[in-house]
């Protein structure tokens, strides 16, 4: 998988992931949901934090903001750093499977982040109205965007039985998060790597061992 093939990738994931978001953000109130299947919603909900919602204000002794701030600034650095593995991949030509788990990963989190970073000064708030682009009221700030997620895999939703102990009569629901393009070529990506591990680091094994095939079949 050479840089085109690598490039078209992270376009398509990019406009799939970009043009949902827009369309979820400019049509749905902030918590409206549409089922699709009994186990399948689009619920939009918007993420500030990291992971299932996670903040850096929960675990540290700084503002929302600050915390804020300092995810987006991180999460840049990490991009970067994708990035240049997936320049390095490339152009070292390591195997296809590598450049395509990485090439997910630089595409999931590259979506992301441009929510981070922009969509506070290009969206007006979704609290109780369908928000607009451009509308002169932003919600936030550059580096003060919140992620848009939206899909909803509710795959188990019932409730324990109530002779069960501790959890009985309380609701159960599986699968929970709510999360977007992005963030599924990230898992797919991570995927990859793991389940095919040893075909995506495998080229460079093979290379290392050469030397020494090459020495066992030199005459003595």
């Amino acid at each position: 998988m050479g840089l085109k093939k690598s490039l078209l990738l992270i376009v398509a994931v990019l406009l799939i992931d970009q043009i949902s978001k827009i369309y979820i953000k400019t049509n749905f109130v902030l918590g409206e949901s549409v089922e699709v299947f009994e186990w399948f919603k689009i619920l939009f909900i918007e993420n500030s934090g990291a992971a299932w919602g996670a903040k850096l204000s929960d675990f540290l002794p700084i503002s929302e903001p600050t915390g804020k701030l300092v995810l987006t600034i991180f999460r840049l650095f990490a991009v970067a750093g994708i990035g240049y593995w997936l320049f390095d991949t490339i152009k070292k030509q390591t195997s296809k499977v590598l450049i395509l788990a990485v090439s997910l990963i630089f595409a999931g989190a590259l979506g992301n982040i441009i929510d981070s970073v922009f969509y506070g000064i290009v969206f007006n708030d979704s609290y109780q109205q369908v928000a607009t682009a451009f509308s002169g009221e932003p919600y936030g700030g550059l580096f003060y965007g919140k992620v848009v997620d939206m899909l909803y895999f509710p795959l188990i939703d019932t409730t324990w039985p109530e002779w069960m102990p501790y959890f009985g009569g309380k609701d159960f629901r599986f699968f929970e998060p709510v999360f977007n393009i992005a963030d599924m070529a990230i898992s797919t990506g991570v995927g990859i790597l793991i389940v095919f591990n040893k075909k995506a680091f495998g080229k460079d094994e093979d290379k290392n061992l050469e030397p020494l095939d090459n020495e066992a079949e030199l005459p003595a």
